[in-house]
């Protein structure tokens, strides 16, 4: 039986600036760290993000593209948690609504580029 996801991968250049960037702007926490550039972030729920060491560079793509496109991550203060992203400098894609079913995103990317989508919701899906 799958219970769910317990983390996904993404490979950086330089994976102790972007963990460490993961860890101050989302509060995350680093569980595992193999000495050897690859690291473990958990969050408040226990999901984690595996950051590894890429050999090659990072070519951002667009925000609506075929495959695998952004990480989504649970809000429970949205205007805060705004503010800590474009404090921490990220390149903001589409910014911060919310909708009139009070559903709060906005469209950013980490330092190396990759897509993330902040949501917060009234009620969760599931």
């Amino acid at each position: 039986m799958i219970k769910g996801i317990e983390h996904i991968a993404i490979f950086a250049k330089d994976t102790k600036a972007l963990s460490d960037w993961y860890v101050k702007t989302f509060e995350g926490e680093i569980v595992y760290d193999n000495g050897k550039g690859t690291y473990f972030v958990a969050f408040a729920d226990k999901s984690m993000i595996e950051f590894c060491k890429s050999a090659d560079e990072n070519t951002p793509t667009g925000l609506e593209v075929p495959g695998i496109r952004h990480i989504a991550l649970t809000s429970t203060e949205f205007e805060k948690d705004v503010e800590r992203v474009k404090t921490a400098g990220a390149e903001i894609l589409k910014d911060a609504v919310v909708s009139d079913k009070r559903i709060g995103t906005l469209f950013f990317r980490d330092p190396e580029g990759n897509i993330l989508h902040l949501i917060s919701r009234p009620k969760p899906l599931v």
